[in-house]
């Protein structure tokens, strides 16, 4: 948690950017997984954090812009919770450690509701993600789930994502604490990177690192030797001689912010050459996003500018033919990397895409691309000191894909199949680092920088790897 004035103050500043109504903000409950009393590991909403800071489950923030209130409403605990969980400060307690003045019953909610409806003032509330709050909501604006999305308040999310996009000094110091954890996680898995060791137990491993040193991970991890699955599951399989292990993995601090990142490893500790050569285009992509990348640049210009340098690559290396700016625009190069090149990162790993990626990583000047690969670019706008985006580049091939290309003839003047054919057995290659954007470029978060350059990795894989 930081300091009572921050939360003060983003709770007046979001009054100044909706500026009418009742802002609606709950907190997450608990999430029973498969019991009423076996939880899954709690994890508050984000936007209620940012404003509200508390941690605890059945909590509900209200700011009232109208007549400058804020509420932190919810039961205290009983008894029954003080024997099985221990002590816990009241809710009045709770709303003074983030400045607020106003608490009470949970109960309370429904009457400050109510009383903003017959008022005829709008209740502003995010889009919601949990059915527990989907019901909530329904039972006290009568609007159903299916139609809640819609009904979200467009001024509110527009508030949020202007505010939380800009990281302050203190969050950006906080992730630089999620890119610590996040280091020795990803030196860790280098490290048992090795024939003989099952994906699973590097995942494990890995896992157990940042549940010590944080909150959680930020996210499933995925290590694979099939890098071309962009969300591959560890499995129980060995790890291979002559493969390479894809690591994508992340930590959240205690005070719930994050950090990604990825780094692919040769597990016989050299990359052989034709691994060299691929490696090298990748590592090249992600070195010139982050020599792109600085405030007033469109996020969609450095990847395709990003995409033209893999183009070229793959030209090089007779994988892909034709004019470099028609492929580009043909998408072409999305049966390498039919992903974006990074997203908005911060408290959610992804950061706010509950709240619409139309508003996160889009606005009025750029909207989504409908083409296969550039659709799943998460993020185009224009950056601004005080972002942190992600910056993975990756190349992949893909089995399935490559055959489906192949047999209806897509972008057949741009791609060599037959050469194709023999990285079917590849996988896949991707590097990824979390960039602050400063006031004139951009630079990589964390004190240590994960080993990425070819011939670090190798370097590191021949001084540091268990035996």
């Amino acid at each position: 948690m930081f300091d009572k004035q921050t939360y003060i103050e983003r709770r007046a500043t979001l009054k100044k950017l909706v500026g009418h109504g009742v802002i609606f903000m709950p907190g997450n409950n608990e999430s029973p997984a498969n019991g009423p009393y076996n939880y899954y590991h709690h994890r508050q909403d984000s936007s209620f954090l940012y404003y509200f800071g508390q941690n605890r489950d059945r909590l509900v923030g209200i700011i009232d812009v109208d007549n400058d209130q804020d509420f932190l409403l919810g039961d205290d605990i009983d008894m029954d919770d003080i024997i099985w969980f221990g002590s816990v400060d009241s809710v009045k307690e709770l709303a003074s450690q983030v400045g607020i003045e106003h608490s009470g019953p949970f109960s309370q909610v429904q009457e400050i509701i109510l009383k903003a409806i017959e008022e005829d003032r709008k209740v502003h509330f995010l889009p919601p993600y949990r059915h527990d709050i989907q019901i909530l909501i329904q039972d006290l604006l009568d609007i159903r789930p299916a139609q809640q999305r819609a009904q979200a308040s467009t001024e509110l999310i527009k508030a949020v994502v202007a505010m939380r996009s800009i990281k302050s000094t203190a969050e950006v110091r906080e992730i630089e604490r999620a890119c610590a954890i996040g280091h020795k996680m990803h030196t860790t898995a280098m490290k048992l990177c090795s024939p003989g060791v099952t994906e699973h137990f590097i995942s494990g491993m890995i896992e157990g690192i940042a549940n010590s040193l944080g909150a959680m991970v930020s996210f499933p991890n995925i290590v694979t030797m099939h890098g071309e699955i962009m969300h591959g599951t560890p499995s129980d399989k060995y790890i291979e001689a002559g493969r390479l292990l894809l690591v994508d993995a992340g930590a959240e601090t205690n005070d719930n912010y994050c950090s990604d990142n990825t780094r692919t490893t040769p597990v016989s500790g050299k990359f052989t050459n034709r691994q060299k050569e691929i490696y090298t285009i990748v590592e090249e992509c992600h070195d010139l996003a982050l020599q792109l990348a600085k405030p007033g640049i469109l996020w969609y210009d450095v990847h395709m500018d990003v995409c033209r340098h893999m183009i070229e690559g793959l030209k090089a290396l007779d994988l892909m033919t034709g004019d470099t700016e028609e492929a580009l625009q043909a998408g072409a190069h999305a049966l390498f990397m039919p992903h974006g090149l990074g997203h908005m990162m911060g408290m959610d790993v992804h950061d706010m895409e509950s709240l619409g990626q139309n508003y996160v990583g889009f606005d009025d000047e750029i909207q989504p691309s409908s083409q296969f690969g550039t659709a799943s670019l998460r993020l185009g706008r224009r950056l601004q000191e005080g972002f942190v985006v992600t910056d993975e580049p990756g190349i992949y091939f893909i089995p399935a894909l490559i055959q489906q290309w192949k047999e209806n003839g897509t972008n057949a003047a741009f791609l060599n199949f037959r050469n194709i054919e023999k990285y079917r057995e590849f996988g896949g290659i991707r590097i990824e680092d979390d960039l602050l954007i400063t006031s004139n470029g951009a630079r990589i978060l964390g004190r240590d920088i994960i080993p990425y350059h070819l011939e670090d990795v190798e370097d590191f894989m021949a001084k540091n790897r268990y035996e």
